[in-house]
């Protein structure tokens, strides 16, 4: 019986974790976010983005002195809109540069040269036909400010744009064809230029240079920053990284929100990679020279009781600029979504280190970016994500088929001896001892292995895995149909029977958000389990017929289609155990 005992006790405790780890942590997690999140859209003015500070300038110098931190914008400006009066009235509070380009549109403030309205042009809220378009950046005061600048850190006394710097502007539109030169003269001889340029799909190229008429060299140091105001509410998955992360030196840097917040700085020298802060989906990213070393920095401030994060890149050498002379350095921001080709092809084109791994496709990256690429293929093909996932499963299968065609052949054996078992429990069923012993010789006199069953089982285990992480952090997936009621594969399946599939106007529990095909999926675990090997004990009998129940809720809370290829892979199995137990002639069923 402590056998029996111990299994029933693992089962409970492992459920109770599960829900417990979701209720009493993750639940109030994200609430705690929610309420950070609404405190900054109706706090009171935006907290201006610190600048990087150029090496062996003073920690605190005075406003205006070249190398300081950036001027804070004023308390309270008559005319600038404070946080939570709309996104619309904060883009009104500064001359603008619109942006059209194919898949990015929106502008730039001309108020400190500011990238800070985006619109991802192919991308929708939601699912509905009339949702509007995915927006990345907003300018300060506004909802949700989040937006990117570039400029210059300085030793001594040379003017510097600012924050609240006003530039001029040759033309009145950023687009793939025709670039915007935004220009600054500092009164003492100094021209800041800045050049964006724009591509096809999501990045920008920014080249900063300086003209020096000023009578004298300089020494300044180029910056870039990323700046985002309140917490952002994350999924708060274990599987998947949403917040400041960055490649130092090829290697991959992740820092949660919560961790900044304890430790408000995070410094890393390097040469190469890129730095940034990303969501489930989109991603905006600082990318320097990659063959000049930099130092990159997450930061995180709380000014007026508002979280803000911060990523910036400071060049690590100087641009040395004399008198009469003109220099220029060239980085780039990515602001878009994680398309995993798109990254790829980045990568390659502008050398950008490891720059696929904004993707977080986890430990296994050997197995879920090929599964990917396996998916994307069949998709390609196909035209539908749900039947890539059902063509995938099938070469799946196909790879295993020698290794699970052994071990179906064992369970079928095993499940021929049924007979002799029972009658060996009826003989021996007081001593324990025994039994097994007597066990133990049937399976070794009729060869067999009584953990094959586990096999099939077992070799599957990472392959499912990895097609969760596939599934979960792609945005390929995110809002592929399938078939009839399945809108998005990339969400739980919606037609849950605990409201009749839509008909009461209820919302169940997460965990009681059993749809459909989480009951087709627990269904084929059960058949499956009538065609496997039933265990000596009855009372584990019992316990292992609960477990299609058991994964019926646990998985009714995954994405649709990992679900679907859950239970097309059971399908799969148990018509190749049937026809092996066929042949065999071992009788299907638990009699």
């Amino acid at each position: 019986m402590s056998d029996q005992r111990n299994l029933i006790i693992a089962i409970a405790l492992s459920l109770a974790i599960l829900l417990g780890f979701q209720f009493l942590y993750e639940t109030p997690k994200q609430r705690h976010q929610q309420g950070q999140q609404e405190q900054a859209q109706t706090g009171g003015q935006a907290p201006t983005p610190t600048a990087p500070v150029a090496p062996g300038a003073p920690a605190t110098p005075g406003v205006g002195t070249s190398g300081a931190t950036a001027p804070a914008a004023p308390a309270a400006a008559p005319s600038a809109p404070s946080v939570g009066s709309g996104r619309l009235q904060a883009l009104k509070a500064s001359p603008r540069v619109s942006l059209n380009a194919p898949r990015l549109t929106g502008s730039i403030a001309l108020t400190g040269a500011r990238i800070d309205d985006l619109v991802l042009a192919d991308y929708q809220q939601t699912i509905e036909k009339d949702s509007p378009p995915v927006v990345l950046f907003s300018p300060p005061n506004s909802p949700k400010p989040y937006y990117a600048r570039f400029g210059w850190a300085a030793v001594g006394d040379l003017k510097l744009p600012a924050d609240d710097t006003v530039w001029q502007a040759d033309g009145a539109e950023l687009t793939a064809e025709r670039p915007l030169t935004l220009t600054w003269d500092n009164g003492q001889g100094v021209r800041f230029v800045q050049v964006l340029e724009v591509d096809d799909a999501y990045m920008l190229t920014v080249t900063q240079r300086i003209e020096n008429r000023s009578g004298a060299p300089l020494d300044v140091y180029p910056y870039g920053l990323i700046s985002r105001t309140g917490t952002p509410p994350t999924l708060g998955f274990y599987i998947l990284h949403e917040g400041p992360l960055g490649v130092f030196n090829d290697t991959l840097t992740e820092v949660d929100y919560d961790d900044l917040q304890e430790v408000p700085k995070n410094q890393t020298d390097s040469t190469g990679g890129w730095i940034g802060i990303t969501d489930k989906y989109w991603l905006a990213a600082l990318i320097p020279d990659q063959k000049i070393g930099y130092k990159g920095t997450f930061q995180y401030t709380q000014p007026g009781q508002t979280d803000r994060y911060q990523a910036d890149i400071l060049s690590q050498q100087p641009l040395q600029i004399a008198n009469g002379g003109t220099a220029q350095t060239v980085s780039r921001l990515f602001a878009g979504a994680k398309e995993v080709h798109l990254l790829d092809r980045y990568e390659k084109q502008f050398g950008i280190a490891r720059f696929d791994l904004a993707v977080d496709f986890g430990w296994f990256y050997f197995l879920t970016k090929p599964l990917f690429f396996v998916l994307d293929y069949f998709f390609n093909r196909l035209g539908n994500f749900g039947l890539a996932i059902l063509a995938l499963t099938v070469c799946v299968k196909l790879v295993f088929f020698p290794l699970a065609n052994k071990s179906y052949k064992a369970m079928s054996k095993m499940k021929g001896l049924q007979p002799e078992m029972t009658k060996l429990r009826e003989r021996h069923g007081d001593d324990r001892q025994k039994l097994n012993q007597e066990m133990m010789a049937l399976y070794k006199k009729e060869k067999v292995n009584p953990a094959a069953g586990c096999l099939p089982i077992m070799i599957q285990i990472p392959v499912f895995f990895a097609l969760y992480k596939v599934m979960f952090v792609t945005i390929e997936m995110r809002h592929q149909p399938f078939y009839g009621w399945i809108h998005d594969l990339s969400a739980p399946d919606p037609m849950t029977i605990f409201n009749l599939f839509g008909a009461i106007p209820w919302d169940p529990p997460q965990f009681l958000m059993i749809g459909i095909w989480p009951v087709f999926m627990g269904a084929s675990m059960y058949l499956q389990q009538l065609l496997n090997p039933q265990p000596a004990d009855p009372v584990q009998a019992k316990v292992f017929l609960f477990m299609p129940l058991f994964f019926t809720f646990l998985l009714g809370s995954f994405p649709a289609g990992l679900v679907i290829y859950w239970t097309w892979n059971n399908v799969l199995s148990i018509t190749q155990q049937w026809v092996i137990m066929k042949r065999m002639g071992v009788p299907i069923g638990n009699k």
